[in-house]
């Protein structure tokens, strides 16, 4: 098993980046993450005005998946995710849903121990180890890992977890993929813009389907699938993601657009992954009994 240091880390998706690591197909790579502060945040006291941002966010990669090539799928099998024992989350004034509101720079650590995070008051909450920032290199330009799009990037997803797999359009040759912004759990939304932010590592386990692909990443857990949608608005996102579900139930049944639309309506749920950064995520839900992978798939 080939393991990528967190010292491989990549602020941008960038098509001209040197890879960090070449693999085979159904290689398994261990990728080792800092934080989404990049270690810069070890106590309460750290002064978050101090924060080097070129540092914030950061993904360890590329790699490089031997034979992908753009058109293709890359299929991203999560195989086991661990966390550090200790994790930080933050408020940062101006941001988050409700950064109009006046509130202080805070950091808070917390310890995790036996899967659980204890926050304040005898309140403990289990963990759900995730990876926020997994995706692939857009064709052209630099493209912030802070930022989503149908390459995937800082999605926020709380299902990216371990027994999930993704499925990620190709754009470059090699896909160069990157993951980061490890959480030890995060709710959907992300609401002050930080979830407990932790340093670990991921066990992943890359595949190909050639000359097809998704429109947006698709994830895949034990009961359903979800297309990860983004836009500058959650109303532009939820469209998207919408778009997306209905066409592939009119793919999967031959269906008319009413139809699916129709159908869509008492079978498909919108959620919201985050609405923090200034493209704003949501995921449409649809149960693996009503409709199969390649329906999403072009």
């Amino acid at each position: 098993m080939k393991t990528v240091s967190r010292s491989n880390a990549i602020y941008s998706y960038d098509p001209d980046c040197k890879p960090a690591a070449h693999v085979k197909i159904k290689e398994r790579v261990l990728l080792k993450m800092a934080d989404a502060f990049g270690g810069q945040i070890r106590k309460e006291t750290d002064a978050m005005t101090d924060l080097d941002w070129s540092r914030i966010n950061g993904a360890t990669g590329p790699v490089y998946i031997q034979n992908a090539e753009p058109k293709d799928t890359l299929v991203v099998e999560i195989l086991d995710i661990k966390t550090e024992d200790k994790g930080t989350i933050v408020t940062i004034p101006q941001s988050g849903i409700l950064g109009e509101n006046r509130f202080s720079p805070t950091a808070k650590t917390v310890e995790i121990v036996d899967s659980y995070f204890h926050f304040k008051n005898g309140i403990k909450i289990k963990t759900n180890p995730m990876i926020g920032t997994i995706g692939v290199t857009p064709e052209k330009g630099q493209t912030p890992t802070g930022t989503l799009g149908r390459h995937g990037g800082n999605m926020d997803v709380k299902e990216v977890t371990k027994g999930a797999k993704l499925y990620f359009p190709v754009f470059v040759e090699g896909a160069l993929f990157a993951a980061g912004d490890m959480h030890a759990i995060q709710a959907d939304g992300e609401l002050c813009v930080s979830a407990i932010e932790t340093a670990g590592q991921a066990i992943l386990r890359f595949d190909l389907i050639k000359h097809k692909s998704p429109e947006w990443p698709v994830i895949e857990t034990k009961k359903h699938f979800a297309v990860l949608a983004c836009g500058q608005t959650l109303d532009e996102a939820a469209k998207h993601a919408a778009q997306a579900a209905v066409n592939a139930l009119v793919r999967e049944y031959d269906w008319t657009f009413e139809e699916a639309y129709m159908f869509a309506s008492v079978a498909v749920d919108l959620k919201i992954n985050q609405v923090v950064d200034p493209k704003k995520g949501v995921r449409a839900v649809i149960p693996k009994s009503y409709v199969d992978l390649e329906s999403f798939l072009t």
